[in-house]
């Protein structure tokens, strides 16, 4: 098994992490603090990694 496959192994899902990209916007009420910004940049980061894996994973 490659890393790679063993990293999206163990990685959340594309649908998961978009949960809790929409969780945070919600307790930030639509304005994000220094800190939030912070979060929300690394989640996009991860669902976007996510995306890659379903993709390659479905071709």
């Amino acid at each position: 098994m490659s890393p790679d496959s063993k990293a999206r192994r163990f990685a959340r899902s594309a649908a998961e992490v978009n949960e809790q990209i929409r969780a945070l916007w919600l307790r930030a009420g639509g304005s994000l603090s220094t800190q939030e910004r912070a979060e929300y940049e690394l989640l996009v980061v991860e669902w976007a990694a996510a995306m890659r894996g379903d993709i390659v994973e479905a071709a």
